[in-house]
């Protein structure tokens, strides 16, 4: 006697065709949702609990998988960056179609091929955890607690640095709020984002412990991460009453002007006289220890400026006893220039001999060509496409009792070149900078989440230094960012002068002493002793 089919016998080839389907394109679009959700933990929403469950979902899909390929790790990895790149920058499509010039379809595959690259990394953590994993034995505790942090640590620490880097949005940035932060000052972003990582591999472990059964290893399954989690978390919090940095000298005032220049208008000829008048009548209403203008608020060379421009802003600044940094392009030499900032004072020689500070970290495409793609940049009609970049180190400028270290838009993106300013002043004997300031334009990408990001990294800046942070911005965010974390600012696509008096910090976080170096150990450690734990097991057995 025949026994009964089961449903599935019975179902049609086409149906059964169809759920493979369904199962995966269920399988490839889940780590892209997943990967896109991240945006929602960086400003301007700031939900940083989004960060690090959605990264335990990955990390678990890794523990609860073990016979899953290599290749299959990374292509769920490799999603998921793709997912968190794409949603995360996606107003690169502004800058390139609506202000470059670029046709929309080709603006649109650009901004998917950068997150389809960005990707890469998450992946290439994934794949070599599961490696790793099958190479080493390991247990869900190491490849959770050890290896799966320290090789998403490295991942994004690689993305930073390799091809000039671009760390956005890395998970670190998100938890300049909540109890994280204060790891910021110790080991930089790199080492929150590592904390970050143990807590998702913590609820992880804690998940795979709730779906087995049975109550064997019950503490190490469930109780010994939730312990894991809530002590993370309290660490954070009691460093951040740790006072690394202390007030230097007196304070001063300054004001910060927003400009509002539609980008669309900023080069054109029509409006370059307006720019020029605007500029110089909000610079000299006022006096203040330091005014700051925004990246190129004047957009012509000096050269190009009606004669007695600058000696007009320079007279000012001397007679009302002010110092005044001017974002402006400069040029030394045929096809030589430089996205820089002037700087003049009371000083009687500083009209002659003006603070200059030249941009050393450039955007690629947008300040310098890569090799190979000159035909890239001439698709988009972005002037000034290639720029010369200023030294590693420049000296901050002097203002009454404050020394202001300038950087410009993309730079506050890498701490670690900030803080490597203030070691090498610090280890040389020279004056450190007591306030940053920023001077950025990104009217490039329109009215889009782009400008909350970028004042959420100035803020991881203030914490991982220890100083306060100037902004002055063509359309936001322009603002006052202190050490503690307070921030007051200009309502967005307004003009504006934002005033106040900022007090300068000095002193020595160990992040400015150790940079990126300290969390690099730290993870290369992680990694050694998973794998010596692994082969001591293997030994004994």
């Amino acid at each position: 006697m025949n026994s009964p089919a089961s449903p599935e016998l019975h179902s049609p080839p086409g149906e059964a065709a169809a759920r493979g389907r369904l199962a995966l394109t269920v399988g490839l679009l889940l780590p892209v949702a997943a990967g896109a959700l991240n945006v929602f933990a960086f400003a301007p929403f700031k939900w940083w609990p989004l960060q690090i469950v959605a990264l335990a979902w990955l990390f678990h899909g890794v523990l609860a998988r073990p016979q899953t390929s290599v290749r299959g790790h990374f292509l769920r990895g490799w999603l998921y960056g793709f997912g968190w790149s794409a949603a995360g920058v996606h107003w690169l499509y502004i800058s390139m179609h609506d202000y470059g010039g670029m046709p929309g379809w080709m603006a649109a595959l650009a901004v998917g091929l950068l997150a389809l690259y960005l990707g890469l990394y998450a992946g290439a953590a994934t794949a070599l955890a599961g490696w790793l994993r099958n190479r080493w034995s390991s247990s869900p505790l190491l490849l959770a607690l050890f290896m799966l942090p320290a090789l998403w640590t490295l991942s994004e620490w690689l993305r930073g640095w390799v091809f000039t880097g671009f760390p956005w949005l890395i998970s670190g940035y998100a938890h300049t709020v909540g109890p994280l932060a204060g790891f910021a000052p110790v080991g930089g972003v790199y080492l929150v984002g590592w904390v970050a990582a143990l807590i998702a591999g913590s609820l992880a472990l804690l998940w795979m412990g709730l779906c087995r059964k049975g109550v064997a290893g019950t503490g190490q399954r469930i109780v010994l991460p939730l312990c894991a989690a809530a002590l993370l978390c309290a660490g954070g919090v009691a460093l951040r009453l740790v006072k690394w940095t202390a007030p230097q000298g007196q304070p001063i005032t300054v004001r910060l002007l927003q400009g509002n220049i539609p980008q669309e208008m900023k080069f054109s000829n029509d409006a370059l006289v307006s720019t020029l008048g605007m500029y110089e009548q909000m610079i000299s209403a006022a006096p203040a220890d330091l005014i700051a203008t925004p990246e190129t608020a004047i957009p012509l060379l000096p050269q190009q400026l009606p004669p007695d421009y600058l000696e007009r802003i320079a007279r000012f600044a001397q007679l009302s006893g002010s110092h005044l940094a001017l974002g402006i392009p400069l040029s030394d030499g045929p096809q030589q220039y430089a996205n820089s900032v002037l700087g003049f004072g009371p000083g009687v020689g500083s009209a002659l001999m003006p603070y200059r500070y030249d941009k050393h970290h450039l955007v690629p495409f947008g300040e310098f060509i890569p090799p190979g793609f000159r035909w890239f940049v001439d698709l988009m009609h972005i002037p000034l496409g290639d720029m010369t970049r200023g030294a590693p180190v420049q000296s901050p400028m002097g203002v009454k009792d404050q020394w202001i270290l300038p950087n410009i838009c993309y730079e506050d993106l890498f701490g670690e070149e900030i803080a490597g300013q203030l070691r090498d002043a610090y280890r040389a004997g020279q004056p450190q900078a007591s306030v940053l300031l920023n001077l950025s334009n990104i009217a490039w990408f329109g009215n889009s989440v782009a400008l909350p990001q970028h004042l959420q990294i100035s803020q991881m800046r203030t914490l991982e230094t220890g100083r306060p942070m100037l902004r002055a911005t063509n359309t936001g965010a322009t603002a006052v960012i202190l050490p503690g974390g307070a921030t007051s600012e200009l309502p967005p696509y307004t003009r504006g002068v934002l005033a106040g008096q900022v007090q300068g910090y000095g002193g020595q976080t160990p992040y400015i002493l150790l940079g990126n170096k300290l969390i690099v150990g730290i993870a290369l450690l992680m990694l050694l002793l998973a794998w010596g734990r692994n082969k001591a097991a293997r030994i004994r057995h």
